[in-house]
Parts: structure tokens; sequence; C-alpha cells
């Protein structure tokens, strides 16, 4: 039984885009057929450009699906999990939530590096990523013979566990597809993290989406942080900056340390 990591750009995206590209396009010819006059140039000339629009994001999200593929040669997603993962270190006995854990890759690859501690991953598993589920992480786990994770279902804005009830606590491309303050998000989960335990945050940390992140990371020092750290993985580290760029993931860092 193969691991089923699915990809973070799902297929059924790219092909809705495609159909886009393909609607627009029918419909400016028979527009460009039926109609005449100005009316008949300026629909035409809209829905043309639309499918243009189309066909332009259709190719740039296979280029993605091709770049995070885990049996492709780039595999991106795994070089990023691998090394997000490898900032964990757990006592025996720990525990460690993954918040967003989506197909399980982040929470299993902690769960392998730290066969004594135990691994929870949550998720919404919304409608936008609809293959991804529960069933899918723990099929996942079991491919990969893996059997101290636990998965349920969450809300990564309102986590329900206590304060201090994790060693770890780590994360990979969540906060900033949830709208609102994602500053107060990474709080509310650092909010359950031990004191003296370790966190590995991965995200687009841009001002866009964060705000001042360099503030942020001072704000943890102040309130008593150990060790607070926000690594570029631009730069070489998971990806190249020219990749960072084309994909849209300029930003993207590890938020990483001890409470």
């Amino acid at each position: 039984m193969k691991p089923d990591y699915k990809n973070w750009m799902p297929k059924g995206m790219i092909w809705s885009f495609l159909g886009g590209a393909i609607g627009c396009g029918i419909i400016a010819i028979v527009l460009n057929l039926l109609l005449n006059g100005t009316l008949r140039t300026v629909l035409t000339v809209i829905f043309a450009l639309l499918a243009i629009i189309f066909c332009g994001l259709t190719i740039w999200m296979a280029l993605m699906h091709r770049a995070f593929s885990y049996d492709g040669k780039r595999q991106m997603s795994r070089q990023i999990i691998e090394g997000t993962a490898a900032y964990v270190k757990l006592p025996r006995g720990g525990r460690c939530l993954d918040v967003g854990c989506g197909s399980g890759a982040l929470a299993i690859a902690v769960a392998k590096r730290n066969p004594q501690a135990e691994i929870v991953g949550i998720d919404r598993w919304g409608k936008e990523y609809a293959s991804f589920s529960r069933k899918l992480c723990e099929n996942n786990a079991r491919a990969e013979g893996v059997k101290n994770t636990a998965f349920q279902q969450g809300d990564a804005t309102r986590l329900e566990f206590a304060d201090e009830a994790f060693d770890a606590v780590v994360s990979n491309y969540v906060y900033h597809n949830i709208p609102g303050d994602r500053q107060q998000y990474l709080l509310e989960t650092l909010r359950t993290l031990k004191k003296g335990g370790a966190f590995a945050l991965h995200d687009i940390f841009s001002q866009s989406k964060y705000g001042d992140m360099q503030a942020f990371v001072k704000q943890l020092r102040d309130m008593g942080y150990q060790k607070v750290e926000l690594i570029d993985t631009t730069d070489g580290k998971f990806m190249t900056k020219f990749e960072a760029g084309w994909m849209a993931l300029s930003g993207s860092a590890l938020l990483t340390g001890i409470k």
C-alpha cells in the first residue's frame, strides 16, 4: 500500500479553469457568428480575453501541480514537509499538534522521527480541498507503518485543547488561507504549547497577509519565549526566490523556536 498525500494544487481546480477557458472560447466564437455590429465586437473581445486569462491560469496551476507532486522530479512538497518536521524533537510520551494536517503528511513525518511520542492532526477538511479527509490521513499513516498518530476535525481559529497541552506544535501553509487576524491565529496555536516546548510553523508570512512579522517575533520574545526565529525558506532552503515568485509563494518562511 502506497501513501497518497494528494497535491496542494488539486487536479479538480486545474480542470475547472481549463473548462472555463474552453467555455469562454466557445462563447466568443458563437457570439461572433450570431451577432452583428458593436455588440458582437464587444462581447466577443470580452469572452476571448476571459478565455486567454483562464488558459493562463490553467497553465500556471498545472506547473504548480507538477512542482508540488510527491511523485514528480521537483517534489517541493516533500522537501517542505521533511524540512519542517526536522525542527521537532519530542520527549518519550510527548505530544505534538499539527494544525491543518490536510492529508496527514506533516503529522506522519513528525511521527516517523518521534516514534516514542503521539502526534495529533486536526483539520476542517473543507470543500475547497474535498479530496483531503480524516480517512485519507489514517490510510496514509497505515501505509507508512505509523501507529502514533491520531486525526480529528478541528478549527484552527478556536482550538479545542487546553493551554499547554502539547510538547510541540507544527503547521504548514494553513493560516494564510484563513481570513482575519492571522497573528492571532498563531497565538491561538502557541497557546496550546507547553513551557519549554518547540514550534515549527511554515506559511506565507508576507506583509500583506500577516502584517509586520518582525514585530510579532519581538512580541513573542517579550512574552517570555526562550527562542524565536523567522527563517526565510525562499533562499534555497525549500525553494529558490524565482520559484517563490512565479508560484506566488514569496514570503514563505518558518517561524520556529521554544516557548
